[in-house]
């Protein structure tokens, strides 16, 4: 009896291009990451470190996931000319030229220094859907982003104060 090869060699042909193709392109992806400005080690600490290091407003904010209430960070109103880095690892996530008056009483940027330094994931949390920013270096929560921010990328990364430390510009030339 003479059997048919050829369907099983076409499916493995065809399961062999997709497993090339997916490999490709997670290797572009790779090269897209690195394409940032940094690419620095990933920061892991226990809660024992981090409380040691925050203080207890940046650790409910950073480490719980918490949030302060508007209008009350130091940053949400401040029009400085600077960088704005994690509080918990000093990675630069933001700049002062990409930060706008939302009226949220958050500070508020369009963009992110980089795409490489922040992370994004779903957040189901207090019964509604939002995306969560982190920080990619150490994984501290940083605030939300949403779809009504302005011009050039129309975001509005809504960010905690406390999950910030601002370095003006004089003092980065130092």
């Amino acid at each position: 009896m003479k059997r048919n090869y050829y369907p099983k060699i076409f499916f493995a042909v065809i399961f062999f291009l997709l497993l090339t193709k997916c490999s490709a392109q997670q290797s572009n992806d790779t090269k897209e990451i690195k394409k940032g400005k940094s690419m620095s080690e990933k920061v892991s600490k226990s809660d024992k470190d981090w409380k040691e290091i925050l203080t207890p407003e940046q650790y409910h904010v950073l480490r719980d996931r918490g949030t302060e209430r508007p209008f009350t960070g130091k940053y949400w109103d401040s029009k400085e000319e600077g960088i704005y880095k994690c509080a918990a690892c000093g990675e630069i996530l933001f700049e002062s030229d990409t930060k706008f008056d939302s009226g949220c009483g958050w500070p508020s940027f369009y963009a992110p220094e980089s795409q490489s330094r922040i992370a994004t994931q779903d957040d189901y949390s207090h019964s509604m859907y939002r995306i969560e920013v982190l920080c990619s270096k150490c994984g501290g929560h940083l605030g939300h982003v949403f779809n009504d921010g302005p011009n050039p990328t129309g975001l509005r990364y809504c960010i905690n104060s406390a999950s910030l430390n601002f370095e003006k510009k004089e003092e980065q030339k130092k």
